[in-house]
């Protein structure tokens, strides 16, 4: 996709705002700042796969996680030591992750998972490289039904 400049994503995929993802330092002070900005009680999840701990604040019809590494040798640790806290990724649901993969990476788009995995919620989700996405670190999401 980044060879291929002013083609959008494939309009097959019909991509749809899922959440935004911002890495912190002390998941605790970041959830009592969330919830000064009047944000509701969020759900917390512990990812030993993905090696963090995660709160998930409903936003309108999306969400807003807060992350925190929970292995210092992890990659959202490293990620955290390099860049500091913030922005993380943006996540795009999809209805059929696997044929989401199969569409950009034909299109030519640099895929981190080239499988679905398993993530909070149980949702299947997939990370496609910042290199294909204007920099931005990319998530796809299939939320069960």
């Amino acid at each position: 996709m980044a060879d291929r400049p002013g083609r959008g994503w494939p309009a097959e995929l019909e991509l749809r705002l899922h959440h935004i993802a911002v890495v912190v330092a002390d998941l605790d002070r970041a959830l009592a700042q969330y919830l000064d900005l009047g944000f509701s009680p969020p759900e917390r999840f512990d990812v030993p796969e993905q090696q963090v701990r995660v709160v998930v604040f409903a936003a309108g019809p999306g969400y807003v996680e807060l992350i925190q590494p929970t292995d210092e040798a992890g990659p959202i640790a490293r990620y955290l030591r390099k860049r500091g806290e913030g922005m993380h990724h943006v996540a795009y649901q999809v209805t059929d992750l696997e044929r989401a993969l199969a569409v950009l990476s034909a299109a030519g788009a640099r895929l981190i998972d080239e499988r679905g995995r398993r993530g909070v919620h149980d949702w299947r989700i997939a990370f496609i490289h910042p290199e294909s996405c204007a920099g931005v670190l990319t998530e796809l999401v299939e939320v069960p039904s």
